[in-house]
């Protein structure tokens, strides 16, 4: 039985917590948290605390065992973006584009 858990709105650019993502699936859920904890980037945090919601939820709404889960799918969507402007020489404007994303962790129980 698979868990889902789903953070929405995280003030990062998918493409840079997709690297992140791609680090851990197939991993069982032990080794995946020790990748994140020893990982040097700023989605790191999110994607262990996304991984040890979806354990919880697995845990709490369909009794398995902690130890046979393993990382199934972990993806990161395109979020809303943020559009800003600063202001340049002879009064112009460019646009910022603060990009945001949507991360789900799914994890599921190792046939053994």
């Amino acid at each position: 039985m698979e868990a889902i858990a789903r953070t929405r709105h995280i003030r990062i650019s998918p493409r840079k917590l997709k690297l992140v993502c791609d680090l851990v699936v197939g991993k069982r859920v032990e080794q995946a948290l020790s990748i994140l904890e020893f990982t040097p980037r700023k989605g790191a945090r999110f994607v262990a605390k996304a991984l040890l919601s979806a354990v919880a939820n697995a845990r709490d709404q369909q009794n398995v065992d902690e130890d046979r889960l393993f990382v199934k799918r972990a993806t990161a969507d395109t979020g809303p973006t943020w559009k800003r402007s600063i202001m340049r020489s002879n009064m112009r404007a460019t646009p910022i584009h603060k990009r945001t994303a949507h991360l789900t962790v799914i994890v599921d129980e190792k046939a053994s």
